[in-house]
């Protein structure tokens, strides 16, 4: 498979550079769906069945590469195919837009095709050296897509916060790798395990803990988010959805790939995972609520979901080392299932945020409202997926919550007091979640699509062409299937979550898990009551299609003209949460004063921060740039300077090997005496 892939990246990227700007788009779409159709074909056939493995040759240098296709490969090539394949098919028709651009577009062709590569090849590889290798593509090639917008200072600025980042989530990587290199001698993933179960579970945890914050940085949990919020905003919208979808989720693969190699202890290392994800989970929807950038606002939910599935890996993490076999089967197949769920609502969201701002020119939301009557059928599935991601039925994201809570229950059963801590403020924390993520998306969905336009100076806005839609209406088909039908879904992890129980010396004949199944019944109910609901709706609209109906304008509350002015603004809405939400939240407010009897106009602004950003990211940077600052006298431009620095610089390459030599020769001497 490996090898077909990269003679099809190959070929297509020479056509994509010899070819005019009309065709590149259509090469890049055709080869999308080659690689994924390739790579979907190979994976189903191993999600549940046989493991596929190959070895590819290797030099002297890294040894032969195992490839390896197991269940938990499998699943994530799915998602991460369906995902790209629906952004390439959005992003065909979003592009159109910039379709002057010919150097800009073959760039972005390329690098999208590098993406798509380099993150099915990281899911298959099982070489530590050339794991390594496509996680840098991956790395420099989100980093061409995130910086299409290369005119704007904040999309470079972006794209340079992302890229630093991510390079220290190589070092991390590295760090880890190269010890085991060391060790052990090789590079496999083998290399790993057998060094490993060689040693104490401290070296394992250890060694895990460096793996796991490397690939925390690229998954956005806190501390490690910060690029997070800047790079989804700034890439073009199909971007930004295969971002929140999938590249973020090779971070998950990661750490959930590292728990099966890696003999370490399970209930600290899940203690550690549980209590980073649920800071990392109400800190994100907590930050979400207060931005008015839509993009942002849903880049932060990345994070609040993000936190979701580590709840969901801690939780199974505990089992494992608790032999809860319930606990372990339901908590590794919520956070499986919500990775893929996350996948699906947040791309129709980012892909919905698209469509907003390419017909009005802007995601601010203090500027936006009334598109429903002008985007029907983007606003019908911003509301779904936006209904799916707070985790209400009958939609995908209920049922991955579900499991993850269930686990919780299975947990209470032996708890002791320590664990009856954990799970209060972990329940506690996933309902909080659930409620700030409603407010959240209540208010964002009410002030773009709902009321009446508030800034008049926005171009008239259309719907998006059909072909940008059918991404979006197969994504969403996706998200009522699952919710309506979870016992296929969670069947199909059956082989993926053995893998992390025969791995920790489970039986391997483990129980069934009913609860999906009930959870469809509700999910059915409430299907039944929307349908009952539409039903009666329908009857009262034909009862009433005779009668004479009477137009006329809406009470005012005493205001004789109404005007978009006196609707709720995004600020407004969540006036109080935000009170509430101060001592954690650092929101900067810009108002002008009014002292005059009649006062004219006047303006008031809030712009939301992030504190841990200040505190570990601002601060250390300032620290870093009063010290550079006292050496800024070297840099004078006065060439003469510059010439006495390399006489200086070649002098010294010169003399302190001399010198070095001589004082070796001093100390021996003294040796002797």
């Amino acid at each position: 498979m490996i090898n077909a892939l990269i003679i099809i990246v190959l070929l297509a990227i020479i056509l994509i550079l010899l070819t005019g700007v009309r065709l590149k788009g259509i090469i890049a779409l055709t080869t999308v769906l080659a690689m994924g159709s390739i790579s979907i074909f190979t994976a189903l056939k191993s999600l549940n069945g046989p493991a596929w493995e190959t070895v590819l040759n290797g030099t002297y240098l890294f040894g032969e590469v195992p490839v390896r296709i197991d269940s938990l490969s499998a699943w994530f090539i799915l998602l991460i195919n369906f995902t790209i394949i629906t952004g390439a098919v959005y992003g065909f028709s979003y592009m159109k837009a910039h379709i002057g651009r010919k150097s800009d577009i073959t760039l972005h062709s390329i690098a999208f095709l590098l993406v798509q590569f380099s993150l099915t090849a990281i899911c298959v590889i099982q070489n530590t050296f050339i794991f390594l290798l496509f996680w840098e593509i991956m790395a420099l090639s989100v980093f061409i897509l995130v910086i299409f917008d290369h005119h704007k200072p904040e999309t470079i600025k972006a794209g340079i916060n992302y890229l630093v980042q991510s390079h220290v989530s190589i070092v991390f990587l590295m760090l880890g790798f190269i010890f085991i290199a060391i060790k052990t001698g090789g590079y496999s993933f083998d290399s790993i395990s057998s060094y490993t179960h060689s040693h104490s579970s401290l070296a394992g945890s250890l060694l895990f803990l460096v793996l796991f914050t490397g690939f925390a940085i690229k998954a956005g949990f806190v501390p490690f988010h910060t690029w997070l919020p800047y790079a989804h905003p700034a890439a073009p919208s199909h971007v930004s959805g295969i971002m929140s979808g999938v590249v973020i989720k090779i971070g998950i693969y990661g750490i959930l790939r590292m728990l099966l190699v890696i003999k370490t202890d399970y209930v600290t290392i899940g203690y550690i995972i549980l209590s980073i994800s649920v800071i990392s989970g109400l800190y994100g929807v907590m930050l979400a609520i207060v931005q008015h950038n839509l993009k942002r606002l849903l880049a932060y939910h990345s994070i609040e979901n993000i936190g979701i599935i580590g709840i969901g890996i801690g939780l199974g993490c505990i089992g494992l080392g608790t032999m809860n076999k319930m606990m372990t089967i339901l908590g590794f197949s919520g956070a499986l299932l919500h990775t893929l769920n996350h996948s699906l609502f947040k791309s129709v969201l980012f892909y919905s945020a698209g469509n907003v701002l390419q017909t009005t020119g802007t995601v601010n939301i203090e500027r936006l409202g009334g598109l429903i009557k002008k985007m029907r059928a983007s606003s019908v599935l911003f509301l779904i997926s936006a209904i799916a991601i707070c985790g209400l039925p009958p939609l995908n994201g209920f049922i991955s919550e579900f499991l993850i809570l269930g686990g919780f229950y299975n947990w209470l059963l032996t708890a002791d007091l320590l664990s009856l801590i954990s799970i209060v403020f972990s329940v506690g924390a996933l309902v909080l979640i659930g409620g700030l993520a409603i407010l959240c998306f209540t208010k964002a969905y009410s002030i773009v699509f709902l009321g009446t336009g508030r800034d008049r100076t926005l171009p008239e806005a259309t719907e998006v062409p059909v072909l940008q839609l059918l991404p979006m209406y197969l994504a969403t088909l996706l998200m009522i299937l699952i919710g309506l039908f979870p016992s296929f879904f969670t069947g199909a992890l059956n082989d993926t979550v053995n893998l992390f129980t025969l791995n920790a010396g489970f039986n391997p004949d483990l129980p069934q898990v009913n609860t999906p199944a009930s959870l469809a019944s509700i999910n059915w109910l409430f299907v039944g009551l929307i349908a009952l609901i539409s039903v009666l709706l329908l009857i009262r609209k034909r009862s009433e299609k005779k009668k004479v109906i009477e137009r006329g304008s809406t009470w005012g509350c005493g205001y004789e003209s109404p005007a978009e002015r006196t609707q709720y603004t995004a600020s407004s809405f969540v006036r109080s949460y935000a009170k509430l939400a101060k001592p954690v939240l650092d929101i900067e407010k810009k108002e002008g004063e009014l002292n005059e009897v009649f006062p004219g106009k006047s303006q008031y602004e809030t712009h939301p921060y992030d504190k841990i950003e200040r505190v570990f990211i601002d601060k250390p940077l300032k620290l870093l740039n009063s010290f550079t600052d006292q050496f800024r006298f070297l840099q004078n431009g006065r060439l003469q300077f510059y010439i006495l620095y390399g006489i200086i610089f070649v002098a010294a390459v010169i003399t302190i090997p001399l010198l070095i030599d001589k004082i070796s020769a001093i100390l021996n001497f003294l040796k002797t005496m």
